[in-house]
């Protein structure tokens, strides 16, 4: 059986190199031509750290980065959520512990903000884009429905301020020049079973150089008028 989780939420300021260290080997087990300078420099522009650990040995198991952050668009401020990195080992695979934290500390940051919260949300493997499907009604890109052109000069505006030219609005993906992370072998594997899923055929379709470390980007509004039941069932 394995060991209970627990998770927490601290500033980036609050990390130790010992705790960097731990992510970093998460990170590692899952990410492609990863190096500890790559993941200091993606770190450091977060202001957000969720960390999961085991409760038999205190090691780090799952985490994921934020920067959370103000903008004005079109004359009016509105909050944007920035999400990196989001892993767990393997051996948490489909536990609820990550979701359920990440959606507390995001409606917890935000509480007191007045203006929309929308998320942005950069994804190499599908199985980072499925938390869009599990846990919210209205998001883009989708199957169900093409992108409004409001929303797609949103996603465009502040994928474009966040990335530069890095950001390539016409495919709507992320391709960095350097420090490219593709998912290793395995962690995130497509086989004809998973092909069935129409969320995953839609990833793919819109994201054909996944396996190169390209990054889907997508973006949905954080309201609890946005959570499917099992949104809200992590908001609770």
């Amino acid at each position: 059986m394995l060991p209970f989780l627990t998770s927490y939420t601290l500033t980036r300021a609050e990390l130790t190199p010992e705790t960097i260290q731990e992510m970093f080997d998460v990170f590692s087990e899952n990410f492609a031509q990863s190096s500890l300078e790559l993941f200091n420099r993606d770190l450091n522009n977060k202001n957000w750290v969720i960390l999961i650990r085991d409760s038999e040995k205190n090691q780090v198991q799952g985490f994921s980065t934020l920067d959370i952050y103000e903008i004005d668009y079109q004359g009016r401020p509105i909050t944007v959520v920035y999400s990196g990195d989001t892993i767990i080992r393997r051996a948490y695979w489909g536990t609820p512990e990550l979701p359920k934290r990440w959606i507390h500390t995001v409606l917890e940051k935000t509480a007191d903000m007045p203006q929309p919260v929308y998320w942005l949300l950069i994804s190499s493997g599908y199985k980072t884009y499925r938390f869009l499907t599990v846990f919210y009604k209205e998001f883009y890109p989708c199957h169900e429905r093409s992108t409004p052109p409001e929303m797609k000069a949103l996603m465009d505006h502040i994928a474009t301020q966040r990335f530069g030219a890095e950001y390539q609005p016409d495919f709507g993906v992320v391709r960095f020049q350097n420090g490219a992370t593709p998912l290793r072998e395995g962690v995130a594997e497509v086989t004809d079973e998973r092909l069935k899923d129409e969320h995953i055929a839609f990833y793919l379709e819109k994201n054909p150089h996944h396996d190169q470390g390209d990054e889907l980007v997508c973006i949905t509004r954080v309201h609890p008028d946005n959570f499917t039941p099992a949104g809200r069932r992590m908001a609770r």
